[in-house]
């Protein structure tokens, strides 16, 4: 996180030099929009737990890839990242702190990269998905898509919180594999070109 600035008579152009020059991509919200709302807390951790489902190694690429990026004084360390996942309002344990635009715009970038390096199993997934329903099969007939949506299932279950309406929705079969495949395709979408600044974009979008 940006280091705080005592003086009221510091220019803000001065505080925004301490923002990793990863986040200086990020176009300007409205200066009425301070932390990261309820939705986007949501998404971005739903996004981490499908980088967890499809990659086996993807829990401890999340921590290394911050470092990697030049985030980690932003996001300082697996305790930290676990807190501010925690922010989701669907988690077992959740924690009812806001999530700052720096904070969320870290998370963002994490996300995005993870995607550009998943491209491969990612596109594999998702054309395994198209060939299956073309011929009138549930996803879960193909290898691949079955073991990462039983992750997902497995993940989704031990993390969030069964009292929430939302949750009890989405523990349903049908609802749980439909936002598991959705969360794919929007992974897919970060690995595109400004795939950081289109996830942060799509991520706000309705929300403004």
């Amino acid at each position: 996180m940006s280091a705080s600035v005592t003086d009221s008579s510091v220019p803000a152009a001065a505080e925004r030099l301490t923002v990793p020059p990863r986040l200086a991509i990020f176009a300007p919200l409205p200066q009425t929009v301070h932390e990261c709302p309820r939705r986007v807390r949501q998404r971005l951790d739903l996004l981490l737990l499908a980088i967890e489902s499809l990659d086996l190694g993807g829990p401890e690429a999340i921590h290394w890839i911050s470092r990697e990026l030049g985030l980690d004084s932003i996001l300082q360390g697996r305790v930290q990242v676990w807190q501010l996942r925690s922010t989701n309002p669907l988690r077992r344990n959740t924690r009812r702190q806001p999530m700052t635009l720096e904070e969320g715009q870290a998370l963002a970038t994490v996300i995005a990269t993870l995607a550009q390096r998943l491209a491969v199993p990612l596109r594999q997934a998702l054309l395994s998905l198209q060939r299956v329903q073309s011929q009138g099969q549930p996803a879960s007939s193909d290898p691949q898509l079955a073991f990462y949506l039983e992750r997902f299932r497995r993940h989704f279950r031990a993390r969030m919180n069964p009292a929430r309406a939302a949750v009890l929705a989405l523990r349903e079969e049908e609802a749980m594999e439909t936002i598991a495949l959705e969360l794919l395709q929007a992974l897919l979408f970060c690995t595109g070109t400004a795939g950081p600044q289109r996830l942060w974009a799509g991520l706000f979008d309705g929300e403004l």
